[in-house]
């Protein structure tokens, strides 16, 4: 009984591994008929290092805006 399990078991990973090389061939195939895609990896980290720093602004001025306050949530909201 556990040897059949096994057998059976093994037999779908090998199909799974043999599907999934024959998807990856047909994938590198693909790219390489299709060519570049005209996506520059540099604009990519100037958009995400400018969204950091955009947000890490905000936090800190957030942060100056509490510490300005005494930590008093209530005169940062002015009620």
């Amino acid at each position: 009984m556990m040897n059949d399990l096994l057998l059976r078991t093994q037999t779908a990973l090998a199909l799974r591994t043999l599907a999934l090389r024959a998807r990856l061939g047909t994938a590198q195939q693909e790219l390489k008929n299709r060519g570049d895609r005209g996506d520059s990896p540099i604009s990519t980290v100037v958009i995400i290092v400018a969204a950091v720093a955009g947000a890490l602004l905000i936090a800190g001025g957030l942060a100056a805006l509490y510490a300005r306050a005494n930590g008093k949530l209530s005169d940062v909201l002015g009620s």
